[in-house]
């Protein structure tokens, strides 16, 4: 099966203020595929995920040079909605954080913010969404109830599912589970492996052996250049990169 390209960087630099924090990245992101993102910490890979939906634009001094499309679209095209970029890239952040609202209202949010007022639709896209976030048979009889008084793990799928309900293309993850309990992180790590037949994902993760799990191709940055990227088995076993291999086998970092 010839794989699609859904995003594309190519020789992206990016700067805070005078520090260059990304170096001539070029990586594309496949259709249905999970890329997991590795490297020390500071190396620049959670400052690359927030370039795929623009969240680095909320941070003042900053700037972009290079290409990013999405279906060969410019991201950083001055005629470009970031509203409606960051609808078809969504977000799921380290720490849960859901609103101090309903569950069901967490989850209706991005539609109400999207101009959805039909009831019935927001009800239905609720109930798929948290089914699809494998929350629903946990939360179906509270969802009236506040959202801070689940569970970390379920807050996180929570904020999983919200991200999820309008209907993104891609979904960029930045360390969703190291604020998890190991049973909480099996759970969102089988999520990721269901949610892929749906979506382009993109995950940052300072756990090797989850990237090893999770994803199908995997990215090493080190100081703010990316060194190797390759299928994930591949990578984790042949690395062709001494620092890509030092990096796996713990030598540094």
């Amino acid at each position: 099966m010839s794989q699609i390209s859904k995003m594309s960087a190519q020789k992206l630099n990016f700067y805070y203020g005078n520090f260059k924090a990304l170096d001539a990245i070029n990586l594309d992101f496949n259709e249905n595929q999970v890329t997991a993102l590795i490297g020390p910490s500071g190396c620049g890979k959670s400052t690359f995920l927030r370039c795929l939906n623009r969240m680095n634009d909320l941070i003042p001094g900053t700037r972009v040079e290079g290409s990013l499309t999405l279906d060969d679209g410019q991201l950083y095209d001055p005629k470009v909605d970031v509203v409606e970029l960051r609808r078809r890239v969504g977000m799921v952040f380290q720490k849960p954080n859901p609103f101090p609202k309903t569950i069901f209202e967490n989850v209706a949010y991005g539609l109400r913010v999207n101009g959805i007022h039909d009831q019935n639709l927001i009800a239905e896209r609720v109930e798929v969404s948290l089914k699809g976030a494998a929350l629903w048979d946990e939360v179906k009889d509270r969802i009236n109830e506040s959202a801070l008084g689940l569970s970390g793990g379920q807050q996180q799928r929570l904020c999983i599912a919200r991200a999820m309900a309008v209907e993104p293309e891609v979904l960029l993850m930045d360390e969703p589970c190291s604020a998890l309990d190991p049973i909480a992180t099996q759970k969102i790590e089988e999520l990721i492996f269901e949610l892929k037949k749906n979506f382009t994902i993109i995950i940052v993760t300072h756990s090797m052996q989850q990237a090893a799990r999770v994803s199908d191709v995997t990215a090493f940055f080190y100081m703010g250049k990316l060194i190797e990227t390759d299928k994930t088995e591949t990578l984790f076993t042949r690395p062709k990169n001494k620092q890509t291999e030092d990096y796996i086998t713990g030598r540094f970092g």
